[in-house]
């Protein structure tokens, strides 16, 4: 069990618990949030070692890692995900200004957007810590994912784009990983992360029932302020911020379902809309966000 007593993104001591949070998908444990009132970053308290977290993940309701089509949340999920994984692919391509390139993508659960990628030229490399979704990637795309571990020993300066969809929040190891991603990437490359965000208006309304805490799976919950320290640290410059606009949509639709046991899909579709509105006005507001980062020191296009 993993105790904190400083900030794992900028080491300030100045944190304390702001809310209680269930596992609603696996354990149906309780799990402390703490926050950071330096860089306001919101973390998981006495979450499980790296060796243990495994048996959160082992669930037919967890959609990266089973692809599942039960229910009417994961039948949404995967009619909007056809459309989001072009989006991805434009907007790799529009920052790398490449048709095709070498792309890494870690987390990639069953291969989709890798997928995605190769039908579009790249060359792929795909990173997946569970056996299943690695072996749903081959059933489905003939897709062969490697270990998380292969992360350290691949080339360095060999990638255009690496990617991490809702990944991030899950790693133990965060600045081991933030830093190599740097060596992996060659000098002009680009860093797509995508995380949720808890200074979104979701959050407001649903709290400890926001189900984008979905604890203890994930470790970290980022505000904008905090990802840009923790790149920063890395020497990587965030250059762009992108809303993820169907994500306050589905967290709402499991929101509402974790605070009343039942699917309000009027209520949560109000809520996501509502939510999205103050996006548009300021994109630090959305559901989840996704960073575009390059190395501080490269002149930007």
């Amino acid at each position: 069990m993993i105790v904190y007593d400083s900030c794992p993104v900028c080491g300030s001591k100045n944190i304390l618990p702001v809310l209680t949070a269930r596992d609603y998908t696996v354990s149906h444990e309780d799990f402390e949030i703490w926050e950071c009132r330096h860089c306001t970053l919101r973390f998981t308290q006495n979450v499980p070692e790296q060796e243990d977290i495994g048996l959160y993940y082992q669930s037919e309701d967890y959609i990266s890692h089973s692809d599942t089509t039960e229910g009417l949340v994961s039948k949404l999920y995967h009619k909007v995900r056809k459309h989001t994984l072009q989006q991805k692919r434009s907007l790799v391509e529009k920052f790398t200004h490449l048709k095709k390139g070498n792309i890494l993508d870690i987390g990639c659960g069953t291969g989709a957007f890798l997928n995605t990628m190769h039908k579009a030229s790249w060359t792929i490399t795909g990173l997946e810590p569970d056996e299943n979704a690695r072996q749903k990637a081959m059933e489905l795309y003939g897709l062969k994912a490697e270990m998380l571990d292969t992360l350290f020993s691949l080339p360095a300066e060999n990638l255009d784009a690496i990617t991490m969809w809702h990944v991030l929040e899950h790693v133990h190891d965060l600045h081991g990983y933030v830093s190599q991603l740097k060596n992996l990437l060659k000098p002009a490359g680009n860093l797509f992360i995508a995380v949720p965000n808890h200074t979104s208006y979701d959050e407001e309304v649903y709290k400890e029932f926001w189900a984008a805490y979905d604890v203890p799976r994930h470790l970290y919950h980022f505000s904008p302020q905090s990802m840009q320290e923790l790149l920063a640290m890395h020497d990587f410059e965030i250059i762009s911020k992108r809303p993820m606009w169907y994500d306050s949509f589905y967290v709402s639709m499991l929101s509402e379902k974790y605070r009343s046991g039942k699917s309000k899909m009027p209520a949560a579709i109000l809520n996501g809309i509502l939510s999205n509105s103050r996006a548009i006005i300021n994109t630090d507001k959305c559901s989840s966000v996704i960073y575009v980062a390059q190395a501080a020191n490269f002149p930007s296009a």
